[in-house]
């Protein structure tokens, strides 16, 4: 009796052990020499613990691929790399402060009875110093205006007419400012519709509806389509444009959000389609300038003068394989790779770089991309990326032709995040009319952010100007005050 308690004891101690990954050799053993019920349960106990455990490491692999990023669980994503380098500015930066208010609206003067450590007298001195604050009023109230409007009669047309009322749109209980500023908060940085309602209820004492404020946005947008379509054609007729792409919601289905942006112009559009059909909307005809992007295939078909795969795209690709590859035939591979690249951007950061001056370079640079992508690989990740150079070999080294043009995508990129970040906070949108809008007011108030406008008042002077003679102005130029 004695014998089968410490076996069973003996056992489960085993059985623990395998289940918690710490069985050593002796211990399997052990396990193996008992009897053939209890390995039948601690197979069967270990076989559950895998499934547990294989189901916690590998959800991602049942989720679709283009699932946003912003919608999938954290526990799905690979931790992200530690940034390279101390954060902050060089040794040596000039340091940056805001600057002195222009005007002073009022001024105060403080000076202290007693001593504020002993309570004694103090002795009168004539040294001072100032010291500026800016805060916000108390009581930051909106306006009511009640606007009686006269009808009088025209005896040549023979109807009632009134005049328009410049400080709203027709029907609308809100003003042009009011307007622009929730719309500047919800689809130019991105805070949410109740978090808009709070911010206008709390601080400027004015209750608004979630139904009113989204309806007055939709016909925000639509009174700023002609806006949106001059955006697109300053897109369109740019010497270089980079060009990006993330998913996107509409309705519970799967979109695109696509990014087309210049120096001066931003045009977002949402479509159904990360491919071909997507970009013949956007170009309508073959594009006479450089475009810059990454090495999706969808834009290989874009006819245009030139184009510029992102090579910080193809580095952190050299990255990430090298976590999982380790082979000697891979490292050579990597490290003339690296190399390449490196020599290109060195030599386009030279201060006296010209194209005709260091045209040998420039083709001693291309027949080394040749070289290099010209030869067949064993290694798997070295034969693929081969393979991709020589697909693209006229696209990575633009920028050594065109001195204006950037090795990398990142304009693109920072046009693109505070979508992103919109998506985040908005969960996309719930309609084909809500897209569209979110599209054309996020275009116009990047837009404006790009040419240094002030977005409450342009916006509000446009819609001036369209509620007193039915047409908008035109889309401001960039502007040379902070230039």
């Amino acid at each position: 009796m004695d014998d089968r308690i410490g076996k069973d004891a003996k056992a489960k101690t085993l059985v623990a052990a395998a289940l918690d990954g710490t069985l050593t050799d002796a211990q399997a053993a052990e396990l193996a020499a008992l009897d053939r019920r209890i390995q039948k349960l601690a197979w069967l106990a270990a076989a559950h613990r895998i499934a547990e455990l294989k189901a916690k490491i590998e959800p991602s692999s049942r989720i679709d691929p283009s699932t946003p990023s912003g919608q999938r669980p954290v526990y799905t994503k690979p931790p992200a790399p530690r940034r390279k380098g101390k954060p902050g500015a060089k040794p040596g930066h000039v340091g940056s402060r805001r600057p002195a208010p222009a005007q002073i609206d009022r001024r105060e003067e403080h000076r202290a009875e007693v001593c504020p450590d002993c309570g004694r007298p103090l002795q009168r001195c004539r040294r001072t110093r100032t010291r500026t604050v800016e805060d916000i009023l108390a009581d930051l109230r909106t306006v009511v205006t009640e606007h009686t409007i006269h009808r009088d009669y025209c005896p040549a047309c023979k109807k009632h007419v009134e005049p328009a009322v410049p400080d709203a749109l027709p029907n609308a209980t809100i003003g042009h400012r009011l307007v622009g500023l929730t719309g500047w908060l919800h689809y130019g940085i991105g805070v949410t519709t109740q978090q808009v309602l709070d911010l206008v209820g709390i601080h400027l004492h004015t209750r608004l509806s979630a139904g009113g404020l989204i309806g007055m946005w939709h016909r925000l947008g639509e009174v700023f389509t002609p806006w949106y379509e001059q955006i697109a054609d300053a897109a369109r007729a740019s010497a270089v444009l980079w060009a990006d792409e993330t998913g996107w919601r509409r309705n519970g289905l799967t979109c695109w959000l696509w990014c087309f942006a210049s120096k001066d112009a931003c045009y977002y559009m949402i479509d159904r389609s990360r491919g071909g059909p997507a970009l013949a909307k956007f170009f309508t005809e073959a594009f006479d300038g450089v475009l810059v992007h990454d090495f999706w295939a969808a834009y290989d078909a874009i006819e245009a003068q030139d184009h510029q795969c992102c090579l910080a795209h193809l580095l952190r690709e050299l990255e990430k394989v090298d976590l999982t590859n380790g082979s000697a035939a891979w490292k050579a591979f990597a490290k003339k790779l690296r190399r390449l690249i490196r020599d290109g951007i060195r030599l386009r950061k030279r201060a006296d770089f010209q194209p005709r001056r260091y045209g040998g370079l420039i083709r001693r640079i291309d027949r080394r991309l040749m070289d290099l992508a010209q030869v067949t690989y064993a290694d798997a990740d070295a034969a693929r990326l081969a393979k991709r150079l020589l697909r693209h070999c006229d696209r990575l080294f633009t920028f050594l032709d065109h001195p204006a043009v950037p090795y990398e995508n990142n304009h693109a990129e920072r046009m693109i995040r505070p979508a992103v970040i919109i998506r985040k906070n908005s969960q996309s949108n719930r309609s084909d009319k809500g897209a569209m809008t979110q599209a054309i007011l996020m275009s116009i108030f990047r837009t404006l952010k790009l040419r240094r406008h002030d977005p409450l008042e342009t916006v509000a002077a446009a819609l001036r100007t369209y509620t007193a003679t039915g047409q908008l102005p035109p889309l401001p130029v960039e502007s040379v005050a902070d230039a």
